[in-house]
This record gives structure tokens, C-alpha cells and sequence, in this order.
């Protein structure tokens, strides 16, 4: 809808619209160290009407030799999974996570890759939706008939290894990596088997796109953190990743609320890059 915003709302504005029968809540807290914290965070507490959704069992498809970590699931079987959550062609999405939208966003992607744009991030999370005081529930998930929604993917919103391998030779595209910058390097790699990054990618932090609080900056101010990392390439030209396709998320999400739109997600990220021994891996500032 024309009145809902397309990257981030704000608490009060979503406090205000939790009548609104076409409203559809995740609360989308996750831990990559803990599988089970999100479940346990959702049973102390969520949004009125919020459903939880796993990023391991939901929101990614089984993991395989091939794949990184989170792998995309199936479209057909996503947009079951959305219709199974009461989800339809005319609902307005909000995900949220416990502050800075990190796993939020993952949803938010998802959901524009399957053509469904009426879909935004609770900026700040459940974190500040409590700081103000607004209501919460302990409930289960509510039943909800079954929705119509039907996917219609958006496969330009995708980019492969070879697509990111050729990136590394190209300097008319840019692979911007969200991890942080001591993994970015290879100090430190607490998750995967292999520390370093893509040769030829550039080190962007997720963030470097919220403020103190957790929110996200203000579009004038993205814009500004985006400018050295991007140099004069387009958003268009622009390949985001991760460890696992998750935090990538939110730099698309964080680049289309600076107005730049256009960039593409590589899903499988660091994990999967590192599954062949083949492809190359760098390590240092750049």
C-alpha cells in the first residue's frame, strides 16, 4: 500500500496499526550460536498477533555439501509456507528481531524476491517496541485462515559464485561483504572453517548502516557511509553478501532506504564460497 513503507517503520507508526486486518507480524529473533534462542525469546514475549519465524527450519532450506549455511528454500515451497502463515497477495509484512534488524531483513529480502513489496523491518526491534511501553503478548501463534498469496520470483535479485568470481575481475562491480571487518580480514572466524573473503570484495560492515540505538540512519546519512564503499559504481552493479546470506540482508535493506536500489543478494555467501577449494580466498584489509 502506498501509506506503508518499504524498508523500515517505526514503532509508534506500527502501534497505531495493529488493527489493520491486513497486517501480518514475524517476530524473526535468532541466535547463530543458539538454534533455539529465538523460540525461547518469542515464548517470554512478542508483538500482539506476532507468529515467530526460524531462520534454520523457515527461512532457510536444509543445508547440503554444496550450499553455505542458510541456503534459500524453495520459492514453491515458501510461498506454501507464507500461505500456511495466513500471508496474502494484499497483506502488509512486518519482520521484526530484537533491535537492529538483522535477522529481520533476511524476511524482508524474501519477500521482495518472491514479488511482494508491501514488506518493512521494525526499526529498532522489539527492543524499543518495549522501551515505549507498547503492548506485547506470551500467547501462541494465532490461528489465521490460509492465505493466497502466490510467488512470482524475482531471479535478478539473485547473484551466483561465478557472478561473484567475476566480480573480483571486474571493477565496474562491486561485492560488498556485511561481515565485520576482523572476519572480513581473517583475524577471527568463529562460525566457518575458513577465515578470510572474496578477492576483489569490499568490506562493509551492516553496522555501519544503524545508529547507537540500533536504528537504522537516516537515508541522508546511509547515502554518505555508502559512498566510499561503492565509489562510482551503481546499486545496480552491486553484490552483497555475508557469512550465510543473513546480514547481507540488511545492507540491501539499509542501500534501498538510501535510495539505492537494485543490488543483488549472494545467498550462499562466505560458506558457501569456501564449500570448493578451488576459489580463491583473500585475506588482509583488501
Amino acid at each position: 500500500m502506498s501509506t506503508t513503507p518499504h524498508t523500515f517503520i517505526g514503532a509508534e507508526a506500527l502501534a497505531a496499526r495493529l488493527d489493520d486486518a491486513r497486517l501480518r507480524l514475524f517476530d524473526c529473533r535468532s541466535d547463530l550460536l543458539d538454534a533455539n534462542a529465538g523460540r525461547e525469546a518469542y515464548e517470554r514475549g512478542h508483538l500482539p498477533q506476532a507468529r515467530h519465524a526460524d531462520l534454520a527450519r523457515e527461512l532457510s532450506a536444509p543445508v547440503t555439501v554444496s550450499t553455505g549455511r542458510h541456503p534459500l528454500p524453495d520459492p514453491a515451497r515458501f510461498e506454501t509456507t507464507l500461505r500456511d502463515w495466513g500471508v496474502n497477495g494484499d497483506s502488509i509484512v512486518v519482520a521484526y528481531d530484537d533491535r537492529n534488524g538483522a535477522y529481520a531483513a533476511r524476511l524482508w529480502w524474501m519477500l521482495r524476491w518472491l514479488g511482494h513489496d508491501d514488506v518493512c523491518v521494525l526499526d529498532g526491534g522489539y527492543a524499543r517496541w518495549t522501551q515505549l511501553g507498547l503492548p506485547t503478548a506470551t500467547d501462541r501463534t494465532p490461528a489465521l485462515p490460509r492465505g493466497d498469496f502466490v510467488a512470482h520470483p524475482r531471479g535478478a535479485m539473485v547473484a551466483t559464485a561465478a557472478d561473484v568470481a567475476l566480480a573480483g575481475r571486474d571493477r565496474t562491480i562491486r561485492v560488498l561483504d556485511a561481515r565485520g571487518a576482523e572476519r572480513f580480514r581473517g583475524d577471527v572466524e568463529p562460525i566457518d572453517a575458513v577465515a578470510g573473503h572474496v578477492p576483489g570484495a569490499v568490506n562493509h560492515p551492516y553496522t555501519a548502516s544503524l545508529g547507537p540505538d540500533g536504528r537504522a540512519l537516516p537515508p541522508r546519512e546511509l547515502r554518505s557511509t555508502f559512498s566510499a564503499p561503492l565509489g562510482d559504481v551503481g546499486p545496480d552493479r552491486t553484490i552483497a553478501m555475508c557469512g550465510s546470506g543473513v546480514t547481507a540482508c540488511h545492507l540491501l535493506l539499509a542501500l534501498e532506504h538510501a535510495g539505492f536500489a537494485g543490488g543483488r543478494l549472494y545467498a550462499g555467501s562466505w560458506s558457501e564460497w569456501i564449500r570448493d577449494p578451488s576459489r580463491p580466498v583473500a585475506k588482509g584489509p583488501d
